[in-house]
């Protein structure tokens, strides 16, 4: 029963995220996780686009007030949606399962605990991670500012400055906007697990920056603060995560395995790379085998049509169909170099380029 509510009492962040994805063919290939993020006025305008956003995201009562309490707030689930779902795209790109999450494809994928919905828990709550505390660090919060961490080390040379991405905000929010309810239900506990490894992959990744101050460069003093990792290697550790990712089941008999309660269990099966096969709070896991994206389904529209890369991807991605060959004349600037004073000068540049695209 998507787009609604599992059987946890709190709507999981994937849904509220995969709800409002971009269309088809966004450009992501720039994604780094470094953009600025705009500092916008709190004028009444933006309280009542902020307000109309709430509206329109799925959301739960609690956490349509907590969208509302902060102008910000709205902007920035809007944030994590966006960069979510291209770091998705990103990531299975070269895949049979490309993040296509339109419509019926969304609903039906999110209704499976298979591998790939394991992954969008936690680059959903990841991205909402990522997103609040760079918000608190760019001033676009109300209600916090820049990180203040007391416990660097050499307090004397290290003098606390910048502004420092406020990741102890912004786990307090998520935890407080995505709930924490005791459930009996299997397939709710698995989701929860995997949107607390996003969590974890934003902390694990958090960075000291410094730069030095003194005579001549020296660094007698130096200021220094947090920062997160850009989201795109937040992305990669997902990925590979995803990748490695454990197959679970239940520990109790078959009648209450039907109904989804009893504990976690391990996979009956070694998985390959995992020397202990209990899952660690670090792994993703799930439930189900993955859908055959190989064709259209209820699941994605197959890969027919899909551009592949002959000497990397286009046997797999294909699915063994084969492949069909275009050849087309492209034109792009070449050879480009910098005038002075401020202009780039480029040549066009004609080639043949070939194009594969699988069969049907």
């Amino acid at each position: 029963m998507l787009d609604g509510h599992l059987a946890v009492g709190w709507l999981p962040l994937a849904c509220i995220v995969l709800a409002s994805l971009p269309g088809p063919g966004a450009a992501y290939f720039g994604l780094t996780g470094n953009e600025p993020l705009t500092i916008l006025p709190l004028t009444s305008e933006t309280e009542e686009a902020a307000v109309q956003i709430c509206d329109r995201l799925k959301l739960e009562r609690k956490q349509r007030k907590m969208c509302r309490r902060d102008p910000g707030v709205a902007e920035t689930l809007m944030e994590a949606i966006s960069m979510s779902a291209q770091e998705c795209e990103y990531q299975f790109h070269f895949e049979r399962w490309n993040c296509t999450l339109e419509g019926k494809y969304r609903a039906s994928l999110l209704k499976k605990g298979c591998k790939e919905t394991a992954f969008l828990y936690a680059i959903s709550s990841a991205g909402l991670t990522h997103a609040m505390a760079k918000a608190c660090s760019a001033g676009r919060m109300e209600r916090c500012t820049c990180d203040e961490a007391p416990d660097l080390e050499n307090k004397e040379a290290w003098q606390w400055g910048g502004c420092g991405d406020n990741l102890k905000y912004s786990n307090k929010f998520v935890k407080e906007f995505l709930g924490k309810k005791n459930s009996k239900d299997l397939r709710a506990r698995v989701d929860l697990h995997n949107t607390n490894v996003g969590i974890k992959v934003i902390k694990a990744g958090v960075k000291t920056t410094c730069k030095c101050h003194g005579v001549s460069g020296s660094c007698t003093v130096r200021t220094c603060w947090r920062q997160l990792s850009p989201f795109h290697e937040i992305g990669k550790q997902l990925k590979l995560k995803y990748e490695t990712s454990l197959k679970v089941g239940s520990t109790t008999n078959e009648a209450n395995e039907a109904t989804g309660e009893g504990e976690i269990a391990p996979p009956k099966k070694p998985v390959t790379g995992h020397s202990d096969q209990i899952p660690r709070t670090t792994d993703l896991i799930y439930m189900e085998d993955s859908p055959n994206f190989c064709k259209m389904s209820k699941f994605s529209p197959g890969t027919f049509g899909r551009r592949c890369y002959k000497e990397k991807n286009c046997e797999s991605l294909c699915c063994g169909r084969g492949h069909n060959t275009q050849s087309k004349v492209v034109t792009r600037p070449c050879q480009c170099q910098v005038r002075w004073c401020c202009y780039v000068e480029c040549k066009q540049c004609t080639q043949r380029e070939e194009i594969y695209t699988c069969k049907d």
